[in-house]
């Protein structure tokens, strides 16, 4: 992000996006749904929040309401973020297949798809303004939905958010050729009519040429991704090539004191006596090769010396992307040795044993908030799937359900408590220069994540209770 913006890159997407409609409505969803979705799906790990937000803060948007709308809109794309990660750990977590499981999420989330533009404009403004543009969220949304079930249960789980994106900002750029609203809806404070006629103006003066080559940096970032992140095209995929890279690239120290010391317990593991699986590890890992960073992280290089910038500039840059960045960073690692201590402690096992005497008939609900409480207080779905996907697996089958529904209902449920955890917000804040209020950040958006995660449970219930055949198919279907 900030190699396009030092090169003046970043002023040619802006008016790109500008130019497809002066409304505001739109704006918001094709940046922070649409786009916001693809970073999901290429890196995660709060990368769609940073790189949205600060994109709606150049198109003219508050800082602050620009970090509340991109974290609502970074939701029901996060099970198959980075490459599908949060649905394979969850699958090895669990021992269940993947892609029934990825099938399962691609039942859930696209009723969550299709809402969210709706209620991603509705915290701007109001009903009546909503459906103003609802042939414009429909497009969208629907779209992002149709492609994210197709493709989670008919291909894979790697790509389908990127597709998704893709696909939905197509269907969006295609509709505005044709569809306008009738009356452009902007902020009070926002002269958007002389920012958009400029932004033609200026993308009529570039040329299509031009776009692409301020888009470059994001075209680079999603063919490094796809290199790095789908084993199939892996270069060091073979088991000489990655064991010999592994030894030469990667640190895995064990934390001595506490490396195998804890054990998990058998209302956890379904164990009568401990083995050595249930002993948890405590293991410092550095694999640069294998981390989707590195892709990121290269593509910046890519990007920095297709546009021209000297290595010794984009050093400086770095240096000071990385200090601007410090206090964010602080505030992460504080957040992930946070959730270390909940999972060594056994706070996580008890607050997840403790949804479990919902019973069968509510647990389908409460299974989905334990998702949700475990994004929450750890700041990745990935991690939740970790802390809580065996403890669904094992009370699914205690209480009758299928394990492959609510281990599914782990993950989405936990998409929905993205938008709150504390790693997001301080992510938020810090790329739109609102370090300091992420108190109030986390105010405006609890009661939207709580909202979404029940109607996520109600989801996950009627399938439960109503439809099990939907679930059935849909393990039946992948094996």
């Amino acid at each position: 992000y900030d190699i396009a913006v030092t090169s003046g890159q970043f002023e040619v997407m802006k008016a790109s996006i500008a130019q497809l409609s002066a409304d505001r409505r739109i704006q918001a969803v094709l940046v922070a749904f649409s786009f916001g979705a693809f970073i999901e799906g290429a890196a995660g790990f709060g990368a769609p929040v940073a790189i949205s937000a600060a994109f709606l803060v150049g198109l003219g948007f508050r800082a602050f309401e620009a970090a509340v709308l991109c974290l609502i809109a970074n939701t029901a794309p996060v099970a198959w973020g980075a490459i599908g990660t949060p649905i394979l750990t969850l699958s090895k977590v669990t021992g269940l297949d993947v892609e029934a499981l990825s099938a399962t999420s691609g039942r859930i989330l696209p009723f969550l798809s299709l809402l969210i533009p709706f209620w991603l404009v509705r915290s701007m403004t109001d009903w009546r303004r909503t459906f103003e543009v609802w042939p414009a969220l429909a497009a969208i949304g629907g779209t992002f939905a149709t492609v994210q079930f197709a493709w989670s249960n008919f291909v894979g789980f790697e790509l389908v958010d990127i597709v998704s994106a893709i696909s939905s900002m197509i269907a969006g750029v295609t509709l505005l050729r044709f569809w306008q609203p009738r009356e452009s809806w902007r902020f009070e404070h926002d002269p958007m009519t002389r920012v958009t006629e400029s932004a033609r103006a200026e993308v009529a003066r570039l040329g299509r040429r031009d776009i692409v080559r301020a888009w470059m940096p994001f075209i680079l970032l999603t063919m490094t991704v796809l290199i790095w992140g789908i084993p199939e095209i892996k270069p060091w995929k073979t088991p000489a090539v990655k064991n010999w890279l592994d030894s030469k690239l990667s640190w895995k120290p064990e934390v001595s004191g506490i490396h195998r010391r804890v054990a998990k317990g058998a209302e956890i593991t379904g164990h009568d006596s401990i083995v050595v699986d249930d002993l948890e590890k405590a293991v410092v890992e550095i694999v640069p090769l294998s981390s989707t960073g590195t892709a990121v992280f290269v593509a910046a290089i890519l990007s920095g010396l297709f546009l021209g910038i000297s290595p010794l500039k984009m050093a400086g840059l770095f240096m000071n992307t990385v200090h601007r960045m410090l206090p964010a960073i602080g505030a992460i690692l504080s957040m992930l040795a946070l959730g270390f201590v909940t999972k060594y402690s056994g706070m996580d096992a008890v607050l997840g044993l403790a949804f479990t005497r919902t019973g069968s008939t509510l647990y389908p609900i409460f299974g989905t908030l334990l998702g949700w409480l475990g994004v929450a207080l750890t700041g990745s779905d990935t991690s939740s799937n970790v802390l809580f996907g065996n403890l669904q697996k094992i009370t699914a089958r205690k209480l009758g359900l299928d394990p492959i529904l609510m281990a599914s209902a782990n993950t989405t449920g936990g998409v929905m408590g993205k938008m709150i955890d504390a790693q997001s917000i301080v992510v938020a804040a810090a790329a739109t220069g609102e370090g300091g209020r992420e108190g109030g950040i986390l105010r405006a958006v609890l009661w939207h994540s709580l909202a979404l995660a029940l109607i996520v449970g109600v989801i996950v219930w009627v399938y439960a209770n109503l439809f099990p055949w939907a679930v059935a198919v849909a393990t039946i279907s992948h094996g």
